[in-house]
């Protein structure tokens, strides 16, 4: 029998559906895969054949009362609050769809909780890592109660303070991007985009999951080097006061992710993981302006790119402009070796690979597990009760 795969996508932001994506379309097709999200629209378009459930969206949902408000959250736990319907709902779908399914694992992309629930309830669980400070009870305990830990990136972004027992029950997929089309030359990014062929493009881009890119700092490098081009894709992040220049141009949000990338001479951006595989998958030099995320994730994958000589960590960009000329050269003097290094081409594979065989070791046998079950029973009720059975 082939057992089942679950996964839950976080809705927040568009990576956690994005990777989800990319691994189940290298899923073999009589894989039955299910997925539970918040936001299905994030699978709209999705040719393989899944069945979606929809939970709750349980993000600002109300507290009924200031005392339920009041109680503190377990140190095991995250995010907890009492009285809250939607978070009921949302258990008591999961836990249904998993025992409805017979599931024989079930992906957790990502949340401490689901993880802990997840082994009450005896299901198997992955969890997908992420980067950031994760000693916490809560992840502790949701490390502890999963099956295996997947990390979408190369084993050399590991954090040196990661524990052991951790680190030895993860599979490391390599730089998973959920990007596959072909990378472009940099004239013929250019000329499809409409972008001149002989100017320096310094490229800022932002995804869905922030506030978007701080507008301000780009206008001080705007006038720090009028010789370059500054183009932005994704959401901005105005003050308001800011003044514009004409070689500093905004194009939105766009889809062809790819020939903004190959057409630039430097990308700024956050420390998102989809967004550093794709600037690590075109190869152009990366200042990474990690953007606040729970725990520091961004923070913490930034300071790697930074140790393996990836990446320049800009914490936050320059407001002078002898700021912006000095992070300007430093980015033009980067290698992007080793940078390149860090995107796996089969990734995607990898991580569906090791999920559908980890899921199989699991199962082994299964269609025996009612005698063996039968014999633990026998041991556990001693040995009369098992020569009493054998007699029989």
């Amino acid at each position: 029998m082939t057992r089942p795969l679950c996964f839950f996508v976080h809705h927040q932001g568009r990576g956690h559906a994005a990777r989800t994506r990319a691994t189940i379309a290298a899923m073999s097709e009589q894989r039955p895969v299910s997925v539970v999200t918040a936001d299905p629209r994030l699978f709209d378009g999705f040719e393989r054949d899944i069945e979606i459930v929809a939970l709750p969206n349980m993000i600002g949902a109300a507290v009924p009362t200031a005392t339920l408000y009041d109680h503190a959250t377990p140190d095991t736990l995250h995010c907890v609050p009492l009285g809250v319907r939607e978070m009921r709902v949302t258990m008591r779908r999961i836990i249904d769809h998993l025992d409805e399914r017979d599931v024989g694992l079930f992906v957790i992309d990502v949340s401490a909780e689901l993880a802990q629930l997840a082994r009450i309830a005896s299901v198997p669980a992955v969890k997908i890592r992420m980067h950031g400070r994760r000693d916490d009870p809560g992840h502790r305990a949701a490390y502890q109660a999963c099956t295996g830990l997947l990390a979408p990136f190369d084993e050399a972004l590991e954090q040196p303070e990661y524990p052991g027992w951790a680190r030895a029950k993860t599979f490391y997929t390599g730089g998973l991007c959920t990007h596959t089309s072909a990378v472009p030359e940099r004239a013929d990014a250019r000329r499809r985009l409409g972008l001149p062929l002989d100017r320096e493009i310094v490229l800022a881009m932002t995804g869905g999951g922030g506030a978007g890119t701080p507008y301000a700092p780009l206008t001080v490098a705007a006038r720090a080097a009028p010789h370059a081009l500054f183009v932005t894709v994704g959401p901005l992040h105005r003050e308001g006061h800011e003044t514009d220049f004409a070689n500093l141009v905004n194009h939105g949000w766009i889809d062809n992710v790819t020939d903004y990338v190959a057409a630039a001479d430097i990308v700024i951006a956050s420390a998102g993981d989809n967004t550093v595989t794709e600037i690590a998958r075109v190869g152009r030099p990366y200042i990474c302006t990690p953007e606040w995320r729970y725990f520091d994730e961004q923070t913490a994958k930034a300071e790697r790119l930074a140790a393996l000589d990836a990446a320049l960590h800009t914490p936050r960009l320059p407001g002078d402009n002898a700021g912006w000329v000095s992070l300007l050269e430093q980015a033009r003097a980067l290698s992007v070796d080793r940078l390149q290094r860090l995107y796996d081409p089969a990734a995607a594979v990898n991580a569906a690979g090791w999920l559908e065989r980890l899921t199989d070791r699991l199962w082994q046998d299964a269609d025996t597990a009612e005698d063996s079950h039968t014999v633990r029973r026998l041991h556990a009720a001693g040995p009369r009760a098992a020569a009493s059975r054998a007699g029989s």
